[in-house]
Formats: C-alpha cells, structure tokens, sequence
C-alpha cells in the first residue's frame, strides 16, 4: 500500500509566493532605510572611533541583510517543493550554507573589532 501523496492547491501556492514577494519587498524598503541612515551619519575630523563604529555597523548590517536574504530564498524555493523529501533537503543545505555564513561573518567582525580597538591576538 502506498502513502498517499500530498498535493499543495495551487491557490494556496500562489498566494505563499505571493507573500513571500510581498515581504522581500518590505524587508528590501526598510534595508534601503537602513543603510540611508547609517551612511548619512558622518564622523568628525579626528574622531577616528566613530568612524570604525561606522564601519563596523555598515559590517553588521550588510550580514544581517544577506542573511535574511537567504531566508527569503530558501522561503521561495520551499514553495515550490514537491514533496517532504524535498522540503527537508532545503532545510539541510540552508542550514549548513548559514552554519557556514554565520563562521565566516564572525571572524570578520572579530577581526574588524580587533582593528578598531587595536587588539592583537
């Protein structure tokens, strides 16, 4: 006896690709937002912490949005899976290319906060 197969109604599709879309589209605005104001704040002559705070948060920000990103992709790609096993292979290939993101981007961070506070190892 076989499992019955589950088949997403492709009304039900659209609209999660629909919202999917909708939401990118928001999260991109308000990165816009974001970066126009983290740009816009100058740092004096002279004051060169707040200019590596500045640097440091445009890091920052500039991971958090590739990382949402790639939560927004992996949304889109879940939409159109075709079965569990599918959904679950994504799953698994997100969360190690993140696992792998999260090491990389920490290691610049660490190693730009050791610039900027002159730390050395």
């Amino acid at each position: 006896m076989s499992t019955p197969v589950y088949e997403v109604p492709t009304e039900m599709r659209e609209f999660a690709e629909r919202s999917v879309a909708q939401a990118r589209k928001a999260f991109e605005g308000f990165m816009g937002a974001v970066q126009k104001s983290t740009t816009s704040i100058e740092a004096p002559a002279g004051n060169p912490a707040l200019s590596s705070a500045k640097d440091v948060s445009a890091k920052a920000v500039s991971f958090a949005e590739n990382n949402v990103n790639a939560a927004f992709d992996l949304a889109e790609k879940l939409v159109h899976a075709k079965d569990i096993q599918e959904v679950m292979q994504l799953q698994s290939d997100y969360l190690k290319a993140q696992m792998a993101n999260i090491q990389a981007q920490t290691k610049e961070l660490g190693e730009t906060m050791q610039k900027v506070t002159g730390i050395k190892k």
